[in-house]
């Protein structure tokens, strides 16, 4: 048996429908039943139901978008970084093995060569570079928190996508912002990414940090286009002049844009599609939301 934290979320609802696609039993942890944010209650929970492992998709990420973590910084603090820590002291403590969705926002732009960001190279989005938003800051800790800490994945999500238009599907967004801002990313596929995650598991693959993502990189224009392509929207997009105006105009905190290396999960056996590919099937099977 599984345990699932922060089920009712845009990732936690992936999970759920990914376990009981594979007939895997789980169990979707309510705080309302068990406050998994206090250790030692957690940790009752995992002595007494012995679960196989634990999935940890809670978190804060602020709704609509980051913006709203600037507003709400005790509840991201806490979702983002002390969350983790009462985690790995309560799943240490039971004997359980677990995996943390973390992101790849704590990065920004790419390595000194072109590339993307490995799991070796240090995040520079992060308050001690002190130019990210609050949510990367947090989400930075939050792996500080985990470091060194044992039977422990650790999963870099990146801007998340999938067929189903949804508020937190970065397609939707496209297609529903007024403007946008050019700039070249690495993306996850949503499916995928909870797919692969818990491949890790399923293959037994070395605990330790992953990044989830797509290969390639794109740019916010390529992405148009595909969604034009498909006939999805068929709108007039707008762009920004540049980041400064849409500092100025649309945000009120700092936005990651980074390109990310994921050749480490694939050197383990795992895959994902490749960006553009995902893209096109994401859109060729889109799903509208109910009116």
């Amino acid at each position: 048996m599984i345990y699932l934290l922060g089920g009712s979320g845009y990732v936690g609802h992936a999970y759920q429908a990914l376990l009981t696609r594979k007939g895997i039993p789980f169990r979707n942890l309510r705080r309302a039943e068990v406050d998994y944010t206090n250790r030692d209650v957690l940790r009752t929970a995992l002595l007494r139901d012995r679960p196989a492992f634990l999935i940890n998709a809670a978190g804060y990420t602020g709704k609509p978008n980051v913006d709203a973590c600037e507003l709400h910084k005790h509840a991201c603090l806490f979702g983002n970084a002390v969350l983790p820590g009462i985690i790995a002291d309560a799943c240490a403590d039971a004997g359980v093995p677990w995996g943390h969705v973390s992101s790849g926002c704590i990065y920004t732009g790419s390595r000194p060569d072109g590339r993307g960001f490995t799991e070796t190279d240090t995040p520079n989005f992060t308050f001690r570079t002190n130019n990210c938003s609050f949510y990367s800051g947090t989400k930075a800790l939050g792996e500080e928190v985990l470091a060194g800490k044992p039977d422990v994945y650790i999963w870099r999500l990146r801007i998340p996508f999938d067929h189903v238009d949804n508020p937190r599907n970065f397609l939707t967004k496209l297609i529903r912002y007024q403007r946008l801002l050019e700039a070249t990313n690495s993306i996850s596929h949503l499916e995928e990414f909870c797919a692969a995650t818990f491949a890790c598991w399923e293959k037994r693959v070395p605990f330790g940090l992953y990044n989830v993502t797509n290969p390639g990189q794109i740019t916010t224009r390529e992405v148009v286009d595909l969604i034009r392509e498909s006939g999805v929207a068929n709108k007039e997009f707008s762009f920004f002049k540049d980041e400064a105006e849409f500092m100025s105009l649309a945000a009120k905190t700092p936005r990651s844009n980074c390109t990310m290396d994921s050749s480490k999960l694939a050197r383990v056996g795992i895959t994902m599609t490749e960006v553009r590919t995902s893209i096109r099937q994401a859109l060729r099977h889109w799903q509208k939301a109910a009116a």
